[in-house]
């Protein structure tokens, strides 16, 4: 990984601004001062409010989005050219803030609903104070993110509005499932760019606008951040399938045992609607992946099953394309520092299926 001081680290799909010492600079001081300001807007009076909401902040993650706003910001910076850049501004750390308050504050609902027992290695919010509490607890972070982005001016708040209603349609669409006309695999992207797509999308188009960057580079940053979304998203499916506990954070397996379809279980659905010796190899997997998984036993079984089979493999590839896709966006944008490291995140986040 590419670091600075002790405190904050980029994913290594960032790389490429190793080589170019003051974009990197500025970049790392940027995420450095967002770390402590993420910490200051989650300050209240009220001691249990204060806790709560600080419970996930303080266990960790990757803050992609974050690192997305501030990267993004930078294609309004004239010294790109160069590599002579200035200073992130205000702006653009507080739109990074935000963006890293509205995908916590969706966790703590997230595990409520899939009744998670782990998030980042610590007890899920719900498991510690209850689902009332938990619920509350994100919203109260909702709250605060709303606030904060009341002072970035018009566009900036349409861009949280549009969001968050996006966000809480993609929780719907996958509570409520398909319609009985409608393909479950177009269904389910549909569910992942309201869910994370729309919130890295955001991320984009915040750095890049806040930055200073023409309306062409904001718009190419909302394409390429909803398809590297749903590419990270795909990928943590895979990952959750084939990871142990210790290196995700939470249990591995939960979405089986949740019943949440992705997309190895979509395609081994289609595989299981044909006929002959393949599409009976797949309904016997169905019939483990949607069988009792009550114990771990049974979804070591399931698991072992579905990542065996060749649907696992396509869903790689299909997770590779949309990563390819999100490269392709970028195409628009001059060459620049910057656009590489875009373009190797997308490698990463695909990379870490391998």
């Amino acid at each position: 990984m590419t670091t600075s001081e002790p405190g904050f680290a980029l994913p290594p799909g960032f790389d490429p601004l190793a080589e170019h010492g003051r974009v990197l600079e500025s970049v790392l001081t940027a995420l450095e001062r967002v770390e402590e300001q993420l910490t200051e807007a989650l300050a209240f009076d009220d001691a249990f409010s204060q806790t709560a909401t600080r419970h996930l902040a303080a266990a960790g993650g990757k803050r992609v989005r974050p690192v997305l706003t501030v990267l993004a910001s930078l294609l309004g910076d004239p010294g790109l050219t160069t590599g002579e850049v200035g200073e992130v501004g205000p702006q653009v750390r507080q739109a990074a803030v935000v963006m890293e308050l509205t995908h916590l504050a969706t966790l703590y609902h997230d595990d409520v609903m899939d009744e998670a027992p782990v998030r980042r290695g610590a007890p899920a919010a719900h498991r510690l104070w209850g689902n009332s509490q938990a619920i509350l607890a994100g919203d109260l972070i909702f709250a605060r993110a709303s606030r904060f982005m009341s002072e970035l001016g018009p566009r900036p708040v349409g861009v949280q509005a549009e969001t968050f209603e996006r966000l809480v349609q993609g929780q719907l669409w996958e509570t409520r499932g398909p319609a009985e006309d409608e393909d479950p695999l177009e269904h389910y992207y549909r569910v992942l760019g309201g869910k994370t797509g729309s919130l890295i999308s955001a991320a984009g188009v915040l750095g890049a606008f806040l930055g200073g960057a023409d309306e062409s580079a904001v718009q190419v940053m909302a394409d390429y951040g909803e398809k590297v979304g749903l590419a990270f998203q795909l990928a943590d499916d895979l990952i959750d399938l084939t990871s142990t506990a210790d290196e995700l954070g939470k249990t591995p397996g939960t979405d089986l045992r949740e019943r949440v379809p992705t997309l190895s279980t979509i395609l081994v659905g289609r595989a299981a609607a044909g006929e002959g010796p393949e599409a009976e190899e797949a309904r016997r997997v169905l019939a483990l992946v949607e069988g009792p998984l009550d114990t771990d036993e049974q979804l070591a079984a399931a698991v072992a099953a579905l990542t065996a089979h060749p649907a696992f493999a396509e869903a790689r590839v299909l997770t590779r394309r949309w990563a390819e896709d999100a490269q392709a966006a970028l195409t628009p944008l001059p060459d620049s520092v910057v656009k590489d490291a875009l373009a190797a995140f997308a490698d990463y986040v695909v990379a870490r299926t391998a």
